[in-house]
Parts: C-alpha cells; structure tokens; sequence
C-alpha cells in the first residue's frame, strides 16, 4: 500500500499465485499510480496550471491506464524473450546435473517484474529478487530492468520543467527540460553519480584483511554477487535501486564493502536523488525552497521560488517534511538498539549491526524495500516497527507537500526583479547539491561515523 514493498519473507514460498497477482501485482499499479498523481497535484500547485490541485481519481485512471499499464506491458514482453517465466503452470520437478531431485518455482513472474521496476515497488516475486535468474536472466534483461527503475521519476522532473515553460515563450528556445526542471535534474544527476563512483571504487578495492591473508582481491569485492554481472553492474544497480527508491537487488547489499554499502544507505536517508515517481522531485523541491530561504537570509530579502513569496507557513511545513523523515528514521534505530526484541535481530555485533538497522528502517521510511539480509527481521518487532515507519514516511510528507503546493498556488505572483535570486541556473544547482549534503551530515552523520564509516576505518586501518 505504501510502495515500499519490504519483504520478510520469500513470495515463492509464501504467497500462492492468486495473492501475487490479486494483492502484490494490483497493489504495485494503485500505490504507484497514487505517487504519481501526487505528484501532478504538487506540480499544478507550484506551476499555477488551473485554479485547483485536481482530480484524484482523474489522475489515477490516467497514469493507470494511459502509462503503467502499457509500458508495464511492453516491459513483461521484453522480459519473457529473455528467458523470465509468465505462467499460471505449478511448481516443477527437475533433476540436477548432481542427480538430485529440485522443486522450480514457476509463475506469474514477468507481469510482476515489470510493474516492479517501472512503479519503483521492488518486491519481487521470489526471495531472491532480482539476483535470480527467473527474475533477472541476462544482462539485456538487467540493463531492461535499471532502465524500467529510471524511467518515470526521470520522467517526473521533465514533466515538471515542461508545466513551467513559458507558452509565450519562442519555441526554439525551449528545452525538454525546461529550465527550472534541468536544474532540479543536474543537481540530482549529480549526486547520483557521485554515489555510483564512491560505491564502484568501494567495490572495485574489495576486502584488505583477506589480501593480507593471501586471497586474490584483483576482481574486487564479490562475496554476494552474481558472476554474470559482476562489480559494475552490480554498483550500477545498487545505486539505481535506492536513488530511485526500487529496492529491488540483484546482489546482497549486506555483503557490500561498508563504503560500498553506505552509497545505498545515504541515498535513501536524502530521499531525494530522482525517489520513486515523483516523491524524490517533491523532496528536492523542498530543500531547493530552503536554499532560496537561506540565500534570502544572506542577503536580506524575502524569499521567492518560481515567482511566490516563501513565508512562514511554507518554511515551516518545509522544515516538518525535512524533519519526518531522519526522525523516523534515527528515532525507530535508537528504539531497536535499546531494546532485547530488537538486539535479537542483530546478526552481526559491532559497526555493521548497527548499519543493519540504519539500514532496515531507511529503507522503509523511503519506500524503498531493499535490506541488509543478515538482519533477522521476520518478527514481530521488526514487523511492527517497519510497518508503522513505512506508513508514516509516506504518509505525512505528501500531506505536508500538498498544503504548500495549495498554499504557493493560491498566492498572487510577484515580479522577478534584479534582486530576485534566479533559481535556473549553475549557481543554484551548486548550491542546491550543498545544501543537500550539508543537511545530510549534520542529520546523519553521527549515525553513519558509528556504522558504515567505523566499520570502513576498522577495515583499512
């Protein structure tokens, strides 16, 4: 329901076909759907299309009908002629080339792989998600998969841009982008290729200690990877499944070096490298309001964005949106760590135990579903805890989101003078991508010095 798709448990073996499809697959189209036509409320509120956020069940039915389900369906084709099972057939019986007798699971597998990756769900339908090969067959079909992952929050932010240029405007000067979309997209391209390069290399160096020992760490770091794709497509989809908020894996995040394994973990607390379909957009223009709020400190005027005055009503709903999010987060971890239900999940005592529970409830505050697997989370703690954190980190920033998309919409627009801080420019995307970073080390840096950075000193030093 809330898009996050966490899984403690294993769908071949827990969930029969007719919950797969009727619960887990319709869930996947409606809470997509409903993500994306929050965002179309917001953009109107920001863009002043209209006299009002608009319809949503209008908008439900469009995106429903009109963009998942076709190119969900495009998607599964694509799939299926790489090798990924659609049947309604019953499990199978095989021997092995050992001789042995092994139970493979069959199913319903390409309609849910597809709207998995497009919606941004990242539950798969087996345990394994998509390191198996009944999910995630070749490396067309992997390739096919991240770009289903970036398809429609990218889409999002030139959606946005393209509500905002001008129709007066000369037709050859405008942009797929629009300028104010562009520079939302190059701050979060930029982030995201940052973290691409830091958990590429983190992989690429592997593990010192068992150097020292004499194994050949030449290939890097491949303790919980599939062969068949390796360190760079493994990096690639690490880092795409948790900018985009997917979840979903085609390697064992809990086996990533630790600054391998933080990449994953610092997206998904920011939240707002692209996100799932246009929650990430809605939480980068938060923080680009607070840029725009503290350049107007520097320089003594009242703060505007896209042609509104930011008063105190916004900045506060924009400071409880920025707020939600690590306070889920951080307080739910200090919770878990405090308490025996919670410590008994811990598999691993030390740094990486508490990166484990960072981890677990980053993921559900951010939609996204992936997890450090060492944690034992099938319990009643984890399950209640994860749920209420899934629920909350969805729910109460889109109704915040809304209230200032309503509030700029109702409010007369003032003249850009030259004054005015113009946010369609290199300047401003520098200084967006800053305060994104700054905000993120003074929420979260502590939390990342006792897990994943530890961890990374202990290692190399």
């Amino acid at each position: 329901m809330t898009n996050t798709n966490l899984q403690h448990y294993s769908g071949e073996s827990g969930l029969s076909y007719l919950s797969q499809i009727m619960v887990i697959i319709f869930m996947m189209f409606t809470s997509a759907a409903s993500g994306f036509s929050v965002f179309m409320a917001f953009s109107r509120g920001l863009s002043g299309r209209g006299s009002n956020l608009g319809n949503f069940f209008e908008d439900m039915i469009r995106v429903t009908t009109r963009i998942l389900i076709p190119i969900a369906f495009i998607v599964a084709i694509i799939l299926v002629s790489q090798g990924v099972p659609q049947t309604l057939d019953a499990n199978t019986t095989v021997t092995t080339i050992e001789g042995k007798m092994q139970d493979i699971a069959l199913g319903p597998v390409a309609a849910l792989e597809s709207i998995k990756q497009l919606g941004t769900n990242g539950g798969g339908f087996f345990g394994a998600n998509s390191t198996t090969p009944f999910e995630n067959p070749t490396i067309i079909s992997n390739i096919v998969e991240i770009i289903a992952m970036m398809l429609m929050p990218g889409a999002c932010v030139i959606t946005f841009g393209r509500m905002l240029i001008d129709k007066k405007a000369n037709n050859k000067k405008k942009s797929i982008f629009g300028s104010q979309g562009l520079v939302i997209f190059i701050a979060m391209a930029i982030i995201f290729l940052i973290g691409l390069i830091v958990c590429f290399y983190a992989e690429k160096a592997g593990n010192p200690i068992l150097a020292q020992i004499g194994l050949n760490q030449e290939a890097g770091n491949m303790e919980g990877k599939e062969a068949r794709f390796g360190i760079a497509q493994s990096a690639l989809f690490t880092t795409v499944t948790t900018s985009f908020t997917t979840g979903a894996v085609n390697n064992m995040h809990d086996s990533l070096t630790p600054l391998g394994g933080m990449v994953p973990l610092l997206h998904m607390m920011l939240n707002c490298v692209f996100g799932g379909k246009g929650v990430g957009f809605m939480n980068m223009v938060m923080y680009a309001i607070l840029s725009v709020f503290l350049c107007g400190l520097m320089i003594g005027r009242t703060p505007e964005y896209l042609g509104k005055k930011i008063e105190a009503k916004e900045m506060k709903l924009v400071v409880l949106v920025l707020i939600i999010h690590p306070l889920l987060i951080l307080g739910f971890s200090a919770l878990a760590v405090a308490t025996p239900a919670g410590l008994e999940g811990i598999t691993n005592p030390g740094f990486h135990g508490l990166s484990q529970v960072l981890y677990e409830f980053s993921s559900s505050a951010a939609n996204n579903g992936s997890g450090f697997e060492g944690l034992a989370d099938n319990t009643v703690f984890w399950n209640i805890t994860t749920g209420l954190v899934m629920f909350f980190g969805r729910y109460l920033a889109i109704i915040a989101q809304l209230a200032i998309a309503g509030s700029l919409m109702s409010k007369t627009a003032v003249n850009q003078t030259i004054g005015s801080l113009r946010t369609d420019n290199a300047t401003f995307t520098i200084i967006l991508v800053f305060v994104v970073y700054i905000f993120a080390a003074l929420t979260f840096f502590p939390a990342l010095s006792l897990g994943p950075i530890a961890e990374h000193l202990t290692l190399w030093f």
